[in-house]
């Protein structure tokens, strides 16, 4: 069988702990029907609401047109369409789609591959919000269902400066899990944003930043070690991205837990790894 990614990426995903392999989706028939479905929810839910937005026509590039004069009216239909757009079939065909697959099973040596549950989204990060950014830190930590994991993670609009890229600091799988606590540097977030790197600041001053600018197609793919943060959007648009998880089976600490489901699901990783944990 033909490997999936040449030697010189693999080589260098093992030492970086993150990867960017640019086109690697086709726009066309992978990213611009999710594109397409998004614009028509919007739609769908401004019509469900009754509210008159003004929207450009539909191009891939307008896909999101009108989403945030709708979020202006009531923040919570935002929350509604972030739960809609998860279902869209080309997301999951994207998500779960051979190529990914294979590509995943390749880096990691592995005949059996799973994607966690409730560990794949389409994120819409808003302006100015930073209530829901993704502070920094190791998936693993949130998707405990291996720890041999990767993330995957393609954006659905250019990435820009402002619209703030993801963070990733390389070579951080290096050093293992880190130390978190709960409730503590976090304590005015809710659920699993609540989670945190314990001395974040230090731990974070030891690494490099890189924040690789991506556009549709592309594909990042991180260690689930590899500690990484959501940029800050500054911009007058939404940045929308999806992720999903894949995760080893056979990877021994997944299988001791029993493959665990995502914090968001109501896992406790406080009572799973209390030695990573310092108490509040």
């Amino acid at each position: 069988m033909t490997s999936s990614i040449c030697a010189a990426d693999r080589s260098t995903f093992d030492d970086q702990g993150y990867l960017l392999l640019k086109g690697f989706y086709d726009v066309d028939s992978d990213i611009e029907p999710i594109q397409r479905a998004i614009y028509d929810i919007i739609g769908l839910v401004a019509q469900r609401h009754g509210v008159g937005i003004a929207r450009a026509p539909y191009t891939p590039e307008t896909f999101d047109s009108g989403y945030n004069d709708l979020i202006a009216v009531n923040r919570a239909f935002g929350g509604e369409i972030y739960d809609l757009v998860k279902q869209i079939p080309a997301f999951l065909r994207l998500i779960c789609c051979q190529k990914a697959d294979d590509l995943f099973r390749d880096l990691r040596d592995t005949p059996q591959s799973g994607i966690g549950a409730d560990s794949y989204g389409i994120r819409i990060d808003n302006p100015n919000e930073d209530k829901f950014r993704s502070h920094w830190h190791q998936e693993f930590m949130f998707q405990p269902q291996s720890m041999d994991g990767i993330v995957f993670w393609t954006p659905l609009l250019p990435i820009t400066p402002d619209l703030g890229p993801v963070i990733i600091l390389p070579k951080s799988h290096k050093d293992g899990l880190c130390l978190y606590s709960k409730a503590t540097t976090y304590a005015d977030k809710v659920g699993a944003y609540q989670i945190g790197i314990h001395e974040e600041d230090k731990v974070i001053a030891r690494y490099d930043h890189h924040a690789p600018l991506t556009k549709p197609g592309d594909l990042l793919i991180m260690d689930f070690l590899t500690i990484h943060g959501s940029g800050v959007n500054r911009a007058a648009r939404s940045r929308w991205s999806v992720q999903s998880r894949f995760f080893n089976y056979r990877d021994p600490v997944g299988q001791k837990i029993g493959w665990k489901a995502s914090v968001t699901s109501g896992t406790r990783v406080e009572d799973i790894f209390p030695d990573h944990f310092v108490k509040a």
